[in-house]
């Protein structure tokens, strides 16, 4: 049985470099107490910020400083975390990190509950007079828009100082599932064992090609999260609750329309995305499930079967510097700026590409200001990883365009865009690949990867979405969330879906056990909003070219500076009307047809 690596053991180039944001834990160390300390740069404005403009822009670059540097020995401390939830050391640096950050935040917290209370039209006037100001305009909008629900400044700093505690669901599950959580090692189909582990399993056995070894690993995996089932489904209660309660005191008439609100999207445009992708695309899925089985030579379909490779004998293999020359290839069309970024990820060690004990599952992109994106993947050597480092260098392209040219406070756009600038990322990609081979074998598998990812991000982001819809409406009504009623739910929302095609066993009840995305607002559902704009733009580049190409380059440097449906339009995607959601949902139905006719 092959046995898994520490972290001490990966090779350092399978590594991502910390060192571009410290150079050591001494000097993470050394500003992580300098930002404590230097907390009065901001609290010095306390009480003042009725003198007049000048003194607001000097609080607002005040605060503005300290939450960059707080931004880089937060994300220090959560990088370290993510290569090894295992490391007491690490949970120790995320621990301390926290801990400042809540400093931070409730110190700083008057600035918005004291701009807020000053007369009405003082900000307006402010805005006026003080042209250094505009850059916060949109910043001050966003709060004038939440004043409403703000609380008394006493309150609002006391909710801040419990920020660490009120984020404590989400450390206990990654923490669980990094540190703790464990899997019997499973059996192929000629006896040999191999070691099991939550990526393991996501990355690689979930979409083997042998069944005895498929269905093993979905056993172990299974059991091992059955063990914790009670654990989490208390973790997942208590974040639905917590937002339940906070909505209530804010007078938002729910936990939906609070965090929606904070997305900048209305209810409609939530409420489509669920009702118009989930019963629209079902019949397509349900038609490749129906082509699964019937290929796979299957007598019912499980759920560890959905991702069960259809060729398995056609897997096309590839190096990680092979594959970057692919990536690089497939964006050069979005030009030279974006190239370099694209380069500079890609040979620098931006990305970690290992397979260890303790390390996050999945692939994310996290931004550092003033220093680079960093990326998590499991690489494994196949031309799927293609794919999903091409979607991740998305996030990285957008967070590095949209910080150089935006201040720190209109950085980050909200949720419902942020799957766009990936999405496209991978199908550029995905076309070149295409447009270099005239293989149908090739062609086939390259339609199958783009089912891939419109399962996971249509299908499976979404489902999860559906899942967070209908528990917020329990929770509203005074139901607790129990592991019971979540996987109660869950099954329901599978039944309906796949309409039979797919059998629903516990495991797959279970599914709501595998993510951390619960645990970041209604945060799933947004992954459909953003392939909606991805697969538009992404036609649109191939349809019109540089034109299409000059204004998405614009979107990206625009950052946050937009609400997300203005940044849609502005990429020429109207998210207020269904008819993008449908063409993407049309895109996957030619998608099975292609594969239909190649079997």
């Amino acid at each position: 049985m092959k046995k898994r690596l520490t972290r001490s053991e990966v090779p350092a180039h399978l590594t991502w470099n910390l060192d571009d944001i410290f150079p050591s834990l001494t000097a993470w160390e050394t500003e992580m107490a300098a930002v404590a300390t230097d907390i009065p740069s901001v609290t010095q404005y306390n009480g003042r910020l009725g003198e007049g403009s000048t003194v607001l822009v000097q609080c607002l670059e005040a605060a503005e400083a300290l939450q960059k540097r707080l931004w880089r020995v937060m994300t220090f401390a959560s990088l370290m975390n993510s290569g090894d939830g295992t490391d007491p050391a690490n949970q120790m640096a995320m621990g301390r990190a926290s801990s400042v950050a809540a400093q931070v935040q409730a110190a700083t917290s008057f600035v918005r509950s004291e701009a807020l209370s000053l007369a009405d039209g003082t900000l307006e006037r402010y805005l006026a007079e003080e042209p250094p100001l505009k850059s916060f305009e949109r910043m001050l909008q966003k709060m004038l828009d939440e004043k409403p629900y703000m609380l008394h400044s006493e309150t609002e700093m006391a909710l801040a100082s419990l920020g660490e505690v009120l984020s404590s669901p989400g450390v206990v599950y990654n923490r669980s599932k990094a540190a703790d959580m464990t899997f019997e090692p499973i059996l192929d189909s000629e006896g040999n064992s191999y070691p099991m582990s939550f990526a393991l399993y996501e990355e690689t056995y979930e979409k083997s090609a042998d069944v005895a070894l498929r269905r093993n690993a979905f056993a172990s995996f299974t059991k091992g999260l059955k063990a914790y089932q009670n654990t989490y489904g208390a973790t997942w209660g208590t974040e639905v609750k917590k937002n339940v309660v906070l909505a209530r005191l804010r007078g938002y008439a729910s936990a939906t329309h609070m965090i929606m609100a904070g997305q900048e999207v209305t209810l409609e445009a939530y409420h489509n995305l669920h009702d118009i992708i989930l019963k629209e695309i079902a019949p397509h899925m349900r038609r490749y499930a129906q082509l699964r089985k019937q290929v796979l030579g299957l007598d019912k379909l499980l759920y560890c079967d959905i991702e069960a490779p259809l060729d398995p004998d056609f897997n096309p293999p590839t190096t990680f510097e092979a594959a970057s020359e692919v990536i690089l290839k497939g964006l050069e069309v979005l030009g030279p700026e974006y190239s370099q970024i694209m380069s500079d990820g890609l040979k620098n060690r931006w990305i970690d590409l290992a397979d260890n004990i303790g390390k996050s599952t999945g692939a994310f992109c996290a931004g550092v200001p003033d220093v680079h994106p960093y990326i998590l993947v499991t690489w494994t050597d196949s031309m799927r990883n293609v794919l999903i480092l091409a979607h991740e260098l998305g996030h990285a392209g957008h967070g590095v365009l949209s910080m150089r040219n935006q201040r720190l406070s209109n950085v980050r756009g909200s949720v419902f865009f942020t799957e766009a600038p990936s999405i496209i990322n991978e199908l550029l990609v995905g076309n070149y690949i295409g447009s270099q081979t005239n293989d149908p074998r090739m062609r086939r598998w390259l339609a199958m990867q783009f089912l891939m990812t419109y399962h996971h991000n249509f299908v499976r982001h979404l489902i999860e979405g559906e899942l967070q819809r209908r528990t917020y409406v329990l929770a509203e009504k005074g139901q607790p969330i129990t592991a019971s009623v979540l996987s109660t739910v869950q099954g329901e929302i599978l039944e309906e879906f796949w309409g039979g095609e797919v059998e629903i066993d516990d495991g797959a009840k279970l599914t709501w056990m595998r993510q951390p995305h619960y645990y970041m607002g209604l945060y799933p559902y947004s992954y459909s909003a953003g392939l909606t704009v991805g697969t538009a733009v992404a036609k649109l580049i191939q349809e019109e070219g540089q034109p299409v190409i000059d204004t998405w380059l614009e979107v990206l440097k625009a950052g946050g500076t937009k609400p997300p449906v203005e940044l849609a339009k502005m990429a020429g995607v109207d998210m207020t009307q269904p008819d993008a959601i449908r063409k993407a949902v049309t895109y996957v139905g030619s998608l099975v047809d292609e594969v239909e006719k190649s079997f």
